[in-house]
């Protein structure tokens, strides 16, 4: 019998975290192989459903961080432990470590776009040996905004963090200033052996690629994800289509030498 792929599955609450008054990360009951970066599409009848990235991956859960911007998620913040919503997936292709594997590592995000890469954050603060270098600079817009402010002791004692705020008085704990400011610092002794990740919005995406195109990395060391542009999760809306790429099937996750020409 064929699986209807449109048809979804009850997950139940496990767990709610909240990190800032608008942003919630929802664990949710899921067994099964998924990657850091792919997404599942969470649905409450009567209500619809919203593409959320996977934050967060482990036995038996995977982690979900919504923020509250629309008709389908504030009716999911209205839902707690113990509650069951539908889930289907998960889609895309996501980040798959071992394409970083023996590199070093730069991984570039901002704002909710931490929540797609953290997993492969997670992996390498958790397997350093299986990297040459770990360097992580993540950006906000103020202190109130940062997500996952536990996971941060952390990789600062595993890895070079960077952690930004756009205003405000530098700390021991965070720096001022766009993400952009701190890439044409970096090292490397040897650059062909360098592999990047970049998430968050479009401009700081753009201007982040182009700061480490201008270090010295060649395209296809840099990885990007469009998850902003997901949608059904089957290429059957064409709401994510880029020219000739459904974002939800070819992605969201793109090697820079693909995802440059993805314009939209």
């Amino acid at each position: 019998m064929t699986k209807n792929e449109y048809v979804p599955f009850l997950s139940k609450v496990l767990e709610v975290i909240p990190h800032t008054a608008i942003e919630y990360t929802f664990r949710m009951s899921y067994e099964g192989d998924v990657l850091p970066g792919q997404f599942f599409e969470v649905s409450i009848p009567k209500f619809g459903e919203a593409p959320i990235s996977v934050s967060g991956i482990g036995d038996g859960f995977v982690d979900l961080t919504i923020r509250k911007v629309g008709h389908v998620t504030h009716e999911i913040f209205e839902h707690y432990v113990g509650d069951t919503l539908f889930m289907r997936g998960p889609y895309g292709n996501g980040f798959d470590v071992n394409n970083y594997k023996g590199k070093d590592i730069v991984i570039v995000a901002g704002g909710t776009g931490v929540s797609p890469v953290r997993g492969v954050m997670n992996y390498f603060t958790e397997h350093p040996d299986e990297c040459r270098s770990l360097t992580i600079i993540n950006g906000y817009k103020s202190a109130d905004d940062i997500l996952f402010k536990d996971d941060y002791p952390r990789y600062k004692e595993k890895a070079n963090l960077i952690l930004t705020l756009d205003a405000g008085e530098e700390t021991a704990d965070h720096h001022i200033g766009l993400v952009t400011k701190y890439i044409p610092d970096l090292q490397f002794e040897d650059l062909s052996q360098v592999a990047a990740i970049v998430v968050g919005p479009p401009a700081m995406m753009h201007f982040s690629v182009m700061a480490l195109l201008q270090l010295g990395l060649e395209d296809h060391q840099v990885w990007i994800s469009q998850e902003r542009k997901m949608c059904c999760g089957l290429g059957k809306c064409g709401h994510c289509r880029i020219g000739d790429q459904y974002v939800c099937l070819d992605g969201p996750v793109f090697n820079y030498e693909k995802g440059k020409h993805l314009i939209d």
